[in-house]
């Protein structure tokens, strides 16, 4: 044992890993959701909208740079959960060496790409700002963003793997403050953006260090070890999943950059909405995905459909909730965070509509794609998500030209719709063999929840234009939307209510003694 890693971390129990990474991810993404409104509100006052609509263009742009997190990244995870249930330190090192290596070049490659991007992106937005202005931007962000994602990201991926996640979360949610904090003091001291950008660099440096000394002391990992085979397996299908993916969600915005800048702005605050509510459910997902990755890779078969079933109605009844309050609240809460902004337009209800139903779907299928990653099928299933990237591209184009910002949204809203769809037959015909209706029953109950829901607090208004107003506006609401969404599940889901408010009674019970 000592060989592998402390006794203190090893001995820890599955269930006691996936509670701890449930928690700390919540906190990680409430502490990220709330450094993502108040710091583009700030940009928002202080810089205004054609700023904060470059930041979150450049911001977009670069985000390219984080292909290998959840493309190469999660075929990673899906190579080291057998080799870590068995404790075989010599595939660990394997695998680790051998991402190690395809992270660096890719890294070069995408240095290449904000190379390319110093050049083209000025004249992409018709010089709107002055060359070195939006240059000097470029750079500041690009240095935070290969921050995050290049350095140390093989151990990010070892410590998810083996359901330690909460440790990289925990100091992450330590730079996520201690950025907030910064930027705050930066840009009401009337900093440049460019210097507030710098900032963040510096501080996501920080995480690097942390990671790379807790796996130096908790794995013996060897690293000179010289490979005569592939341990990871259809990288290069995750990479050219998470390409489509990549692409999907950076579309809208590359697509309104040639339209508008004041529309990247205004997209982006509903965006803020919908990707910080996708971010909870994202970090929830993250959580179990390797509780279910270990549990295939033990092949416990009935564990296994017994725990998805489990975690897919979960899913369903939270992506609701969450959605449905999402959809309500959404116009009351853009009114009072654009309060004073007077150079857009931010109040767009059917974009408001139609962006909010394409996230929610682009959530509910969560559960049926960390099958697919847990079982390895990446290479089986990447025309699809290719095809999804293609819809999304071809229609936003086309749509944006006829409907502006609602155009854009149809366009996600379709092209998730086809790869949840795809994602729930595939996981039929070639997983779990499990009929299709048990997702379609799950759909129609999120379909009736959320029309109660609307219909439920129709009656509910924002009273006055401010924080205050909105946050009872919001508690009337998500109490209402609860209590409806508990009800529907109650009537649909008896047997599944009964057992996990037994479940809970038991757990509660033992605590107390």
């Amino acid at each position: 044992m000592e060989n592998y890693r402390s006794y203190r971390v090893d001995s820890m129990s599955r269930n006691k890993k996936l509670f701890l990474n449930l928690i700390v991810s919540i906190a990680l993404q409430l502490v990220t959701i709330i450094s993502g409104f108040v710091l583009p509100r700030l940009y928002l006052q202080y810089y205004g909208s054609a700023v904060n609509g470059l930041v979150s263009s450049v911001t977009q742009y670069l985000g390219f740079i984080s292909l290998a997190e959840c493309g190469v990244g999660a075929v990673t995870q899906s190579a080291l959960y057998k080799p870590l249930a068995e404790k075989d330190q010599l595939q660990i090192s394997k695998v680790i060496i051998s991402s190690k290596k395809f992270f660096r070049k890719l890294g070069y490659i995408l240095i290449g790409y904000v190379a390319v991007l110093l050049i083209i992106y000025p004249k992409m937005i018709n010089d709107s700002f002055e060359w070195w202005f939006t240059t000097s931007l470029i750079l500041a962000i690009a240095i935070s963003t290969f921050a995050q994602y290049y350095f140390s990201m093989s151990y990010r991926l070892l410590l998810s793997a083996d359901q330690l996640g909460y440790i990289q979360m925990s100091l992450q949610i330590v730079t996520v403050i201690v950025n907030t904090i910064l930027n705050v003091f930066f840009t009401i001291n009337g900093f440049s953006i460019q210097i507030v950008k710098l900032s963040t660099s510096i501080v996501f440096l920080l995480q690097p260090a942390g990671l790379y000394l807790f796996v130096k002391k908790h794995y013996k990992l060897n690293l000179k070890l010289k490979l005569n085979d592939e341990p990871i397996k259809q990288k290069w299908n995750g990479l050219a999943q998470h390409i489509s993916s990549v692409v999907l969600s950076r579309t809208a915005v590359a697509v309104l950059t040639f339209y508008s800048l004041v529309s990247v702005s205004v997209y982006n605050v509903y965006f803020l909405v919908v990707s910080g509510l996708q971010l909870i459910i994202d970090s929830l997902t993250n959580a179990v995905q390797p509780y279910i990755g270990n549990i295939y890779a033990t092949q416990e078969k009935n564990l296994l459909n017994k725990v998805f079933s489990i975690w897919e109605w979960i899913s369903h009844g939270f992506i609701t909730l969450l959605y449905s309050c999402a959809g309500i609240l959404m116009i009351p809460f853009v009114r009072v965070y654009t309060k004073g902004i007077t150079d857009g337009n931010y109040i767009v209800p059917v974009f408001s509509a139609l962006i909010t139903l394409a996230y929610a779907s682009f959530c509910l299928r969560y559960p049926y794609t960390i099958m697919i990653k847990a079982a390895g099928h990446y290479k089986e299933t990447q025309w699809s998500c290719i095809l999804e990237a293609g819809i999304n591209i071809v229609l936003s184009i086309i749509f944006v030209n006829i409907w502006g910002l609602p155009g854009v949204a149809l366009a996600i809203l379709i092209a998730m719709i086809y790869r949840t769809m795809y994602c729930v037959f595939y996981l039929e015909r070639n997983i779990l063999y499990r009929p299709r209706g048990y997702y379609f029953r799950n759909l129609i109950v999120d379909i009736i929840a959320a029309v109660v829901c609307i219909v439920a607090t129709s009656w509910v208004r924002l009273t006055s234009i401010t924080w205050i107003g909105w946050i009872f506006m919001a508690l009337k609401v998500a109490i209402i939307c609860i209590l409806v969404v508990l009800a529907i599940n109650s009537i649909f889901y008896h047997k599944m209510m009964k057992e996990i408010f037994i479940y809970i009674c038991n757990r509660m019970k033992k605590y107390r003694k």
